[in-house]
């Protein structure tokens, strides 16, 4: 079964919404942790929407698995990444106008910012994975590209409700993950994964791991950061 991670995103959304200082994301992060999580994945704009400066440099100091960091291949970023040193980076795109990524790099279009941010992070010891559709060419130049893996963008398979659809979009998660381990790059999933799509991606032996945030954290409201943790470990053991 797939190691998970938890995003914390959320939890910083709901905060900046009244601009408060509460809930804390670290907070968030603590109890998911001691609930069975791997690790703490966050994602960090340029525009600081929700996830600030403190709170990246909380969040590395009180970590104790791993501490993800997704971050756009932009200059500003790639200083954040350099200077508190997470145990991963995942290049992701970034929209203003968007929440969460609605999908993966282009990495066409901006290949060569992507290669640059690629090989100065990963000069420094951090290994870097590229938030990507679940295409076999894009697998391919990622690939090309020198990353140590990929995390396979899932919410079309996650977003889609009709059986027939879905089962087609798992199918194309599954050639995916195996063009990418094929290629001998690590795989992660995650975008939309939620309490009744994450089983499937869970037994796919390729992915090692999950990172589901938002799912996560409404269910919270109702049970709680580690009942709600421990509920979705049991899912991806395929429980």
């Amino acid at each position: 079964m797939p190691d998970l991670v938890v995003s914390v995103n959320h939890v910083a959304a709901l905060r900046q919404g009244h601009n408060d200082k509460h809930p804390d994301p670290a907070a968030a992060a603590v109890l998911a942790e001691l609930a069975g999580a791997v690790g703490i994945a966050v994602r960090f704009t340029g525009d600081r929407r929700f996830v600030n400066d403190r709170d990246i440099r909380v969040l590395r100091e009180i970590v104790k698995g791993r501490f993800i960091l997704g971050m756009a291949p932009t200059s500003e970023m790639m200083g954040m990444a350099l200077d508190v040193k997470p145990d991963e980076v995942i290049l992701i795109p970034e929209h203003p106008e968007e929440a969460t990524p609605s999908g993966g790099l282009d990495l066409i279009l901006d290949r060569a910012e992507i290669n640059d941010t690629i090989a100065t992070i990963r000069d420094s010891g951090i290994p870097v994975f590229l938030l990507i559709d679940p295409d076999p060419d894009h697998i391919k130049i990622a690939h090309r590209l020198n990353v140590d893996g990929v995390q396979i963008h899932t919410a079309a398979y996650a977003g889609d409700a009709l059986p027939s659809t879905r089962k087609r979009l798992l199918a194309r998660l599954v050639d995916a993950a195996k063009i990418a381990v094929k290629l001998k790059l690590r795989v992660a999933a995650g975008s939309g994964l939620g309490y009744t799509t994450a089983r499937a991606v869970g037994q796919l032996s390729e992915v090692e791991t999950c990172i589901i945030g938002h799912s996560i954290m409404a269910r919270a409201l109702m049970v709680g950061i580690e009942t709600a943790v421990r509920e979705m470990i049991i899912l991806l053991e395929g429980q």
